[in-house]
């Protein structure tokens, strides 16, 4: 991913900025900071930057990397036959980029990745995290253990994101949806990170069927919502 499309600017990581930030990452999750600061180096890691819209990697693209979200957010979709954009997971700090990929040899992106604000994202190559190091050190098999417990996450995520889209209805789709978000969020009054649009896309329904179906719902006091507000009753 690094190498193969224009980026708005590229750094080298700044070590004592980052590695803070990184340890409350899912990546380095039980590393010291001091650790990680060395580690980077010899990851070959690599921060990038992209713009609002800008895409990360296209559909079709060969995947050599983990990418890791330090900040901002993006989104990864696909594009049907017909042209229509779905929404397959929304990504946000902390979220990995193409970490099933970079885990299996050969395999091209089904997706692409788009970056909804400004956004930034370490890269580090998967060789570097497989490889052990000449130290053999502890804090290298953690990372690894990390890794292996983000692919694992990632294919929970596309789990639930596939038991949305597998309901008949578009009834179905929504309160499977909301009945997740409230569960994640401990709470039957939550937010959800979409609106109206997105909303739609995420689930793969037409726009207005789904504003119909959430007014019908509102009628019949199953939810109350006010823009992307919503609460179970």
């Amino acid at each position: 991913m690094r190498t193969q499309h224009n980026m708005r600017s590229q750094h080298n990581i700044m070590m004592n900025a980052y590695a803070k930030m990184l340890e409350q990452t899912g990546l380095f999750a039980g590393i010291a900071p001091n650790d990680i600061e060395e580690m980077l180096g010899c990851l070959n890691a690599l921060r990038m930057e992209y713009e609002k819209n800008e895409m990360v990697l296209w559909e079709g693209d060969k995947i050599n990397d983990i990418g890791i979200v330090l900040s901002g957010r993006a989104r990864s979709i696909k594009e049907d036959i017909s042209g229509k954009t779905v929404i397959v997971t929304l990504l946000e700090k902390g979220s990995f980029i193409g970490v099933l990929l970079a885990a299996s040899q050969e395999r091209k992106s089904p997706v692409s990745v788009q970056a909804l604000d400004h956004l930034s994202v370490l890269f580090i190559t998967i060789e570097s995290v497989l490889k052990r190091c000449a130290k053999a050190c502890p804090r290298h098999d953690r990372l690894l253990r990390n890794v292996l417990d983000g692919i694992a996450e990632k294919a929970l995520v596309l789990h639930d994101r596939n038991d949305c889209l597998i309901k008949p209805t578009v009834r179905e789709k929504v309160l499977t949806y909301l009945a997740r978000v409230a569960k994640e969020q401990k709470s039957r009054a939550f937010t959800i990170p979409f609106d109206r649009k997105a909303m739609s896309e995420y689930l793969n329904v037409e726009r207005s069927a789904l504003s119909r179906e959430l007014s019908q719902m509102r009628k019949e006091g199953l939810i109350d919502f006010y823009k992307n507000n919503f609460r179970l009753l």
